[in-house]
């Protein structure tokens, strides 16, 4: 274990006397006068006080060496950081910056100190991925590769693998960070620092089982809030909303570092955001940074929350201020887009020219958005790029629940809602109760002109989150408006009726014979207003809508839920 002190050992600093110490004696005064010689009495009596003092002092003395004093040193800075990440849980960003401090100066002297180096990569990485510096990521990667050189992984130095896997996670580079964590697991199986990672790296690729054995192992292996932490995010994955409330609330309540109650605080925010309810989200960031100043990720999100209150002025501000402190290039995305539903089209291209900046930066510092921005070049730019940007995440295995839905929306949007639909649907039947999802299956199914899954899967959107998106909402909104109500009776109603019973056959006439043969239409879905040209998407779709079979409206329809995802009847949650 790494005990580095924070000072030189061979020049400890004392500390400055007290001016109310009994012992330090003024420099001028009476005092500065040499005393008159004692008598013998005198002498006398001060050698017996003088014996008893003595006791009394050594038996004080023995007493603060075995106690230390009036109690326990408080941590300091670094302290405070080691611990955290002991524990496993976010030190607050002063911390890190001490422990950043503490560590280089002390590899400047000590150069082969394994553990040391390790650890001053890890922090490299955690102050990057906090802060959204994606130059950091370098010097990290120098730190951890000069630990390994002083000290190979097989030898024991399993704390650098561990902090390349971090490494690789920040740079969206799942498939390395799978290699070494698994290097590390299969080499020490009990070590929970690997399991975080690997939870990370699973995720990212989107295997949920693998993802769903590692965080059920870190739980065995390391009890407190950031188990539970973890569980928290593994039942909102699998859209079990009740149970990840519960575990995130039970984490927030035991969490007493001011980053890790910040953290818990932000996870409950996040859910009652994905919820639908604005007013509980906003109170939860706040408070999350009233505890943590420095968690700027709350920002981003009260300003998310406060765009579905309406408050459009203060989320405009927050938005702004969260982007000076934590540039990320989602956050100039959602800002961009409440620009352009405010109005504001100058203010939207320039955020979304600060989107392409960032993200190249990040491509120069070996970070990979490409997510996000294929996300932008769907609904704002070119879909056809959009869609070769995911082929290439999804060829890579990053095969996420958001990757899927990216994929398919960017699919629809340039033209090919055919192939769209099967990444839509696969985002939907991952669990993930994410009100854009619904929103991308229906406008896709009411594209192919699938009409009854498409107002049931509109319907979930706007009744998971009615103000999801400043743009996609309103838009979710006229589609349903569009298709109208379903018929009367349900879905039986528009099937094909039964073709009656042939009659017996007049005298036929030669231009009658063409008719002889033919079959009945089947209806449409719904009135004639529900089969509208064009689907609404924030800009004009791509490629005209192709007619279904009678056949396959009667199997969708019998079906009833079939294309709804799963866990589409289970509850709301709070």
């Amino acid at each position: 274990m790494d005990v580095m002190p924070q000072q030189d050992p061979e020049s400890p600093r004392p500390p400055e006397p007290s001016p109310r110490d009994p012992y330090v004696m003024p420099a001028e005064g009476a005092t500065a006068v040499s005393p008159p010689p004692p008598t013998l009495r005198t002498t006398l009596r001060r050698a017996a006080f003088g014996a008893v003092a003595a006791g009394v002092l050594l038996a004080g003395a023995l007493v603060a060496v075995d106690g230390e004093g009036d109690g326990p040193k408080e941590p300091g800075p670094v302290e405070r950081a080691e611990a955290a990440a002991t524990a496993g849980s976010p030190a607050s960003l002063s911390d890190l910056t001490a422990l950043i401090g503490d560590r280089q100066k002390w590899v400047e002297s000590h150069p082969e100190d394994a553990p040391s180096l390790a650890t001053l990569g890890a922090a490299y990485v955690e102050w990057g991925r906090r802060s959204a510096d994606s130059a950091y990521y370098a010097r990290a990667e120098e730190a951890l590769k000069r630990s390994l050189a002083a000290r190979s992984g097989e030898r024991g130095n399993g704390e650098a693998w561990i902090g390349l896997a971090a490494l690789a996670n920040a740079r969206h580079d799942f498939l390395a960070a799978k290699r070494w964590g698994e290097t590390v697991k299969r080499q020490q199986p009990k070590a929970w620092s690997v399991y975080p990672v690997l939870i990370d790296a699973y995720t990212g690729l989107g295997d949920q089982k693998a993802a769903t054995a590692a965080t059920e192992s870190f739980g065995e292996l390391r009890k407190g809030v950031p188990a539970l932490a973890r569980t928290a995010e593994l039942y909102r994955g699998q859209g079990w909303r009740e149970d990840a409330l519960a575990t995130a609330r039970e984490a927030a309540d035991r969490a007493t570092q001011p980053a890790e109650k910040a953290e818990a605080l932000h996870r409950l925010g996040e859910l009652a955001w994905e919820r639908g309810e604005p007013e509980e989200a906003v109170a939860q960031f706040d408070a999350a940074l009233r505890t943590d100043a420095g968690h700027h990720a709350s920002l981003a999100g009260r300003a998310r929350a406060l765009v579905a209150l309406e408050r459009t002025d203060e989320a405009l501000a927050a938005y702004q201020s969260a982007l000076k402190k934590l540039p990320r290039p989602e956050y100039a995305l959602e800002l961009g887009e409440l620009c352009e539903a405010l109005g504001l089209d100058g203010d939207a291209r320039t955020q979304y020219a600060a989107l392409r900046e960032m993200v190249a930066g990040a491509k120069r510092a070996g970070v990979d958005e490409s997510l996000v921005l294929a996300r932008f070049e769907a609904d704002h730019g070119d879909p056809d790029a959009a869609v070769e940007l995911l082929r290439g995440q999804w060829a890579k295995q990053h095969r996420s629940a958001a990757v899927a839905d990216a994929l398919g929306w960017a699919l629809h949007r340039a033209g090919n809602s055919e192939e769209g639909l099967e990444y839509a649907r696969r985002a939907a039947d991952t669990g993930v109760r994410d009100a854009s999802y619904a929103y991308h299956l229906g406008v896709i199914q009411r594209e192919l002109e699938d009409y009854g899954p498409a107002r049931r899967n509109l319907e979930r959107a706007l009744r998971t989150h009615p103000a999801f998106s400043p743009l996609a909402a309103p838009l979710a909104r006229e589609a349903l408006e569009a298709l109208g109500e379903p018929p009367p009776g349900g879905p039986g109603d528009m099937r094909p009726s039964s073709p009656p019973a042939p009659e017996p056959e007049p005298e036929a006439k030669p231009e009658a014979k063409p008719e002889q043969g033919r079959k009945p239409e089947a209806p449409a879905p719904a009135a004639s207003r529900t089969a509208p040209a064009q689907s609404p998407s924030p800009s004009a779709s791509k490629g005209p809508a192709k007619a279904e079979e009678p056949a396959k409206a009667e199997a969708a329809e019998a079906a009833g839920t079939a294309d709804a995802p799963k866990g589409a009847e289970a509850s709301k949650g709070p």
